[in-house]
C-alpha cells in the first residue's frame, strides 16, 4: 500500500467532511434565514463607523427624545442618538463575543483532542478538571470573578472564555474518541506515523466543521453573558455596548419615562443576533448528525397521517 493511500481520509469514511457538511447546511431553510441573519448583523458592524449618523459623545436632540424622521430611534437621557449608540454597541458587542468565544473554543478543542486522542490518565486528568468547571454555575462564578477584577472589557472577554469551555471540551472528546478508533488513523499509526502528525493531517480536518458549528452556538452565549455582564454594571463603563446601553437607560428612569426606545433596539438587537447565530449551528449539527433532524431540538413542521383505512380526509 502507498504512502499516499494510507495518508488520505477519504470523506465516505466520514461524515464530517466540509463539501457534504456544506451541502446539508444549504438544503436547510433555517441555516439561509440564520446565515442572513447573522450576515446582516456582521455588514452591520463592519460599516458602523460610516454609517453612524450623528456622534455619539455629543448631543444631537432633546433628553429622551421620541423616534422622528431626524432620529430613527430617538434619543437616550443625555440626548445623543440611539441608532447611532445601537451600531456602535454592536460592534463592540460582537468584537467581545467573538474573541471570547475564540478562547473559549481553542481550549475545549485542545483539551478535547488531547483527552480523546491519548485517554488513559491524560483523558481522567482533563476530564475531571473539565468536571469541576461544569459543576460551578458559570455566570455566578463571571460575575465575582468580574467584580474582583473590577470592570473592562479585556477582563469580560478573559471570564468569558476561561469559563465557556467545558461543552466543547467534551464534544470534541467524544467525536476524537471515535476518529482514533477508524481504519485509517491505524493504518497511518501503523505505518509510524507520529501523534503530531496524526492529529494535525487526520483527527482536526475530520472535527472541523463540528468545531464551527460549535463555534457559531458559542458565539450565542458569549454575546449574551457579555450583555449581562454589562448590565449588571460589571463591564467598562466608557465602552458602549448593547449590554451598557440598556443598563444606562435602565438606570436613568428610560422605563418610567415612558422611553421604550432608549431599551428595546439594543435588546432586540440581541435577541435577532442570537437567534441568527442558533439557527445557523444547529442547522450545521444536523448536517453533521441526521439523526438529530428528529429530535425535540431541531425545528420542523409536523403533519398528522390519516387513520388507516379513512383517506386522507378522515381527519
Amino acid at each position: 500500500m502507498s504512502t499516499t493511500t494510507v495518508n488520505q481520509a477519504p470523506d465516505s469514511q466520514s461524515p464530517y467532511g466540509f463539501w457534504p457538511t456544506l451541502r446539508g447546511v444549504l438544503q436547510q431553510k433555517t441555516a439561509l434565514a440564520g446565515l442572513v441573519i447573522v450576515a446582516f448583523f456582521v455588514i452591520i458592524a463592519l460599516i458602523s463607523p460610516w454609517i453612524e449618523p450623528y456622534s455619539i459623545s455629543e448631543a444631537s436632540c432633546g433628553v429622551f427624545e421620541a423616534p422622528s424622521r431626524a432620529h430613527w430611534l430617538g434619543c437616550d437621557d443625555g440626548g445623543v442618538d440611539m441608532l447611532s449608540l445601537v451600531l456602535r454597541g454592536g460592534r463592540i458587542s460582537m468584537i467581545v463575543g467573538a474573541v471570547a468565544t475564540l478562547i473559549a473554543i481553542g481550549i475545549g478543542a485542545t483539551i478535547g483532542v488531547l483527552s480523546g486522542y491519548f485517554g488513559g490518565w491524560v483523558d481522567t486528568l482533563l476530564m475531571r478538571i473539565t468536571d469541576y468547571f461544569l459543576v460551578v454555575p458559570q455566570i455566578v462564578l463571571m460575575i465575582a470573578i468580574a467584580a474582583v477584577w473590577g470592570p473592562s472589557l479585556s477582563h469580560v472577554i478573559i471570564v468569558i472564555g476561561a469559563l465557556m469551555w467545558t461543552g466543547t471540551a467534551r464534544l470534541i472528546r467524544a467525536q476524537v474518541k471515535s476518529l482514533r478508533e477508524r481504519v485509517y488513523v491505524k493504518r497511518v499509526e501503523a505505518v509510524g506515523a507520529g501523534h503530531a502528525h496524526i492529529i494535525f493531517n487526520h483527527i482536526i480536518p475530520q472535527i472541523g466543521p463540528l468545531l464551527v458549528a460549535n463555534t457559531v452556538l458559542a458565539i450565542t452565549v458569549a454575546i449574551f453573558n457579555e450583555t449581562a455582564l454589562a448590565f449588571l454594571g460589571l463591564s467598562d463603563p466608557t465602552a458602549v455596548t448593547w449590554g451598557t446601553i440598556m443598563e444606562h437607560a435602565f438606570d436613568r428612569a428610560a422605563v418610567s419615562s415612558g422611553a421604550w426606545w432608549a431599551i428595546v433596539p439594543a435588546g432586540l438587537s440581541v435577541a435577532f443576533l442570537i437567534m441568527g447565530c442558533y439557527m445557523l449551528g444547529r442547522s450545521i449539527e444536523d448536517a453533521l448528525n441526521p439523526r438529530l433532524k428528529v429530535s425535540y431540538l431541531s425545528t420542523h413542521f409536523w403533519r398528522l397521517r390519516p387513520l388507516v383505512g379513512r383517506g386522507p380526509d378522515a381527519l
